[in-house]
């Protein structure tokens, strides 16, 4: 039944129930007036207080215990007047907690120090674990009992009950009477309010340090992606609120939650089954009672899905029943579980071996529980749930040596919580009666306690809250908020030799302290390996987590790190860039020094560039050696050779400048490539120039009135417009050196794993002038030839220089994007190309041609042939 449901339930069932006992308690007042001349059973639930055992005295305990799990199936269809009837399927660990307040009662009666002189009396019943049941024998023990001839007392105070739902509606409704509860195994942390339930305490731990502790454990061993079946109830549901909010932040996912329910039990447990065996989530968290989680451990053996690892609450984790059952042995085995801390209650063995029908024979419960044992019959009694058809018993019958779940006081843990339990009413109850002690200096003087009369529930709930005492085992006892301080042991389900399953303690814990011996544990499987419970692996180095959308935290994507980004750690949820001198490795999980680079002359480009620069200075050596030698032939003299040979001499220049463009930059290289650079091609555009005004002027001056322009422009006006020019340009370079001059730098920008060793431009007005002068030379200079191409010669120069202008102007045009564009040591291998290309396109349409006269054509070469007279 869902919470929905129960809460527009239960009401009614609590007005009801409320009516019913009212009606019982004012209708024996009736029948006592008329003397009793007639037993009267108002109750029409079949006579469920005889499912209990009650026992008379001066204060009476009231205590509820689930003796019975499975409710008989409702019926619905409303036909006729609904009745409670009574549950099945007796549970031995039930009744060994029934024993603990039976053995408790009788220790504090012989007890001449604690309520000395009263006898505490107790009355157990059956809650069945469902709320009609545990309700209505509530209600029953603290009227006095639901039958007109009955003459039990009513109980001060209730022991119980086991779950929380139960627990919250009892609270609720006996708050108004004051009552008090300690229940023994109600865990849900919503029962710590006190201001809604004051009337409430219990002698187990909060779920919320179960919970807490269940989170460190799955952070511990890095289970991310976990599973949750629990009941549906307060304790299942409020144990999964607290765990999602412990997990909060640690990036561990839930990757399904279902629940169940008891009256739907088969319906649920193959839900639940097919969603775990659906899912990547290994670790499944269970908090069920053992029985229900028995069905589900065995639809997930029938559907073969045995390769997981169960986190077991305290409620199942020590159950001797799935222990003993050998078909969940292969599923269960490495379950990790908390467990309520044990204890050792003296002399509670020796109690549990000499009970025996015959020394209780009002006992109807220690009945029923004799026939499940020995499997026969002591007599037919509807009530208790006998079975038909079983031998009568022998008599002989004896649980002596007997090794069963009942008798099992190896480990005791809600048992003793129930011992507590018990204990702490007793010690209220002598608090609020101020007993005396007896004094061993007057043996005249008895213990004694104060008139019984004074006790009210209002009284004793007040003395609840204040009961400190010390416990047998030497431990101080005492209520915090109503709960106890948090003591767990941790357990893992292992196989014994001879193949059957037990729990061995491997850790505890203590407050918020956490202690595992991680050595001792068994996991499933036969790997001997912690469990892998993720819905992504962790992301390897190299790589970050990418969320993915609409998906919990725990289900993401591993992006490698871009360029120059790494992460050197599993799990990164984002990389980190590289400091600049550095880059990220081909793995991205380590940053490694860059690489330098730059333009050397060991590698491939640099030899080429510098093997062409080389073979144009060789080649404008070869063709000053050619004009040298033939010096006096008039094609050389018609060509001016004082301006030729300066013109090869900076042409030789412009070759050998690029040659500082190559190798490692330094301070002085970069400063002395561009001047150089600068000035070598300033000084060969200069003499270009001339030689194109000594055309101009030479045929200019053949004209008639013309020849004084020949005296204007001579040899020494010639060498003084060269050097005119040429100290402009080192003006120019000299500026630009002083104020922001070139220098190496390291580029980290450019090619991300290298780091390139470059000369900076320094001042870009600077480098801008250079070469803008550098081009005004060349548009004059090409100008000028454009306009003497077609002057009469055979020969004509300026139209070579025409040619080789428009080479140098369309390089260097064609340079400037190539240069911006080009990254690293290509932006100094276009320079080099650039002067190289250009320098070549002099020297070929310049001094070629004069070659191939020179040497192929001698006999052109003489002055009647370049006047153009043959």
């Amino acid at each position: 039944m869902s919470v929905l449901t129960q809460s527009w339930l239960l009401p009614s069932v609590l007005v009801l129930l409320q009516w019913s006992v009212c009606e019982a308690g004012m209708s024996f007042t009736v029948v006592e007036e008329i003397q009793q001349e007639k037993c009267v059973n108002l109750d029409m639930s079949q006579r469920l207080d005889d499912v209990g055992l009650y026992q008379d005295g001066d204060v009476i305990i009231g205590a509820l215990i689930n003796i019975h799990n499975l409710p008989p199936t409702p019926d619905l269809t409303f036909t006729k007047r609904t009745e409670i009837k009574p549950c099945t399927e007796l549970q031995e660990r039930s009744m060994r907690w029934v024993q603990a307040v039976v053995f408790a009662v009788e220790e504090i009666n012989r007890n001449p120090f604690l309520l000395p002189g009263i006898q505490l009396g107790y009355h157990i019943q059956d809650s069945c674990s469902r709320y009609p049941y545990s309700l209505r024998s509530a209600l029953s023990m603290i009227s006095g009992g639901n039958h007109t001839c009955s003459n039990t007392r009513p109980a001060k105070l209730i022991i119980g009950d086991s779950a929380s739902t139960q627990s919250i509606i009892l609270s609720t409704t006996l708050r108004p009477l004051q009552i008090a509860m300690i229940s023994y195994l109600a865990s849900c942390p919503c029962l710590s309010n006190r201001q809604k339930y004051p009337n409430f305490f219990r002698t187990v731990p909060s779920d919320a340090y179960q919970a807490r502790t269940m989170a460190q454990m799955v952070k511990r061993f890095g289970w991310t992606w976990v599973g949750a079946m629990v009941v549906d109830n307060d304790y299942g549901r409020g144990a999964v609120q607290v765990f999602e909010e412990e997990i909060k932040g640690m990036e561990i996912c839930l990757a399904f939650f279902h629940t169940i329910y008891r009256e739907q039990l088969a319906k649920d447990v193959d839900r639940a089954a097919t969603t775990v065996q659906a899912s990547s989530a290994r670790v499944i968290l269970v908090f069920a009672w053992y029985a229900d989680v028995e069905a589900f451990l065995l639809e997930l053996v029938r559907r073969n899905v045995t390769d997981r690892l169960f986190l077991a609450s305290e409620i199942w984790s020590t159950s001797g029943h799935l222990l003993s059952n050998p078909q969940l042995y292969t599923i269960s085995k490495g379950t990790l579980g908390v467990a309520l801390r044990c204890a050792h209650i003296p002399g509670f063995d020796a109690h549990l071996r000499q009970l025996h029908p015959s020394r209780y024979p009002k006992d109807a419960l220690l009945k029923a529980l004799w026939q499940n044992i020995f499997t026969c019959s002591l007599q037919k009694n509807s009530s208790t749930g006998f079975q038909k058809s079983l031998s009568p018993c022998s008599g002989t019958e004896s649980l002596k040596g007997m090794n069963r779940q009942f008798t099992d006081t190896s480990s005791l843990r809600v048992t003793y919580n129930v011992y507590l339990a018990v204990y702490a009413a007793a010690h209220a109850v002598h608090s609020l009666l101020t007993c005396t002690t007896q004094n061993n200096s007057d043996p005249e003087r008895k213990p004694q306690c104060s008139s019984l009369d004074s006790i009210t529930p209002a009284q004793l709930l007040q003395h609840i809250e204040q009961v400190n005492f010390t416990t047998q085992l030497g431990e101080k006892f005492y209520f915090q908020d109503g709960g106890i301080p948090p003591v767990y042991d941790l357990v893992n389900w292992q196989r014994a030799p001879d193949g059957s399953l037990h729990y061995v303690t491997i850790g505890k814990v203590e407050g918020n302290q956490l202690i595992i011996n991680e050595s001792a544990i068994i996991w499933p499987g036969d790997s001997g390996k912690v469990p892998v419970s993720v819905c992504t692996a962790e992301c390897p180095p190299g790589t970050r987590k990418a969320i993915k959308k609409g998906l919990p935290v725990c289900c993401f994507d591993c992006l490698p790190c871009t360029d120059g980004e790494i992460s050197n750690i599993t799990g990164a949820v984002k990389c980190y860039r590289c400091p600049p001198e550095f880059w990220s490795n081909s793995f991205r999980n380590e940053c490694v020094p860059r690489e330098t680079e730059f333009l050397a002359f060991t590698e491939t480009m640099g030899i080429t560039l510098s093997s062409v620069a080389v073979s144009g200075a060789l080649m404008t050596s070869t063709v000053a050696v050619i004009f040298l030698y033939h010096r006096n032939t008039p094609i050389v003299k018609a060509n001016n050779s004082e301006l030729s040979f300066l013109l090869l001499l900076s042409l030789k220049l412009c070759f050998l400048c690029s040659l500082v463009f190559v190798g490692q930059p330094s301070l002085w290289s970069c400063r002395l490539q561009q001047a150089a650079f600068g000035i070598s091609f300033v000084l060969c555009i200069s003499c270009i120039l001339v030689k194109t005004i000594v055309v101009l002027v030479a045929f200019r001056s053949a004209r008639p009135g013309s020849s004084a322009l020949i005296k204007w422009f001579g040899p020494g006006q010639q060498r003084g417009s060269v050097l005119l020019c040429t100290c402009v340009q080192v003006i120019i370079c000299a500026m630009w050196l002083s104020v922001s001059p070139p220098s190496p730098r390291h580029n980290y920008g450019i090619q991300g794993s290298k780091v390139i060793l470059e000369c900076t431009v320094g001042s870009v007005a600077g480098f801008a002038t250079v070469l803008g002068y550098i081009g005004f030379l060349a548009s004059v200079c090409f100008l000028l030839a454009f306009f003497a191409r077609k002057l009469p010669d055979n020969f004509n120069e300026a139209k070579f220089i025409t040619f080789s202008m428009l080479i140098f102007c369309a390089v260097w045009i064609a340079f400037v994007p190539a240069y911006v564009s080009s990254p690293g040591r290509y932006s100094v291998a276009v320079e080099i190309f650039a002067i190289l290309a250009s320098s070549f396109g002099l020297l070929v349409c310049i001094f070629v041609p004069k070659c191939y006269i020179i040497l192929l054509k001698p006999e052109n070469n003489t002055k009647k042939f370049l006047m153009g007279k043959t």
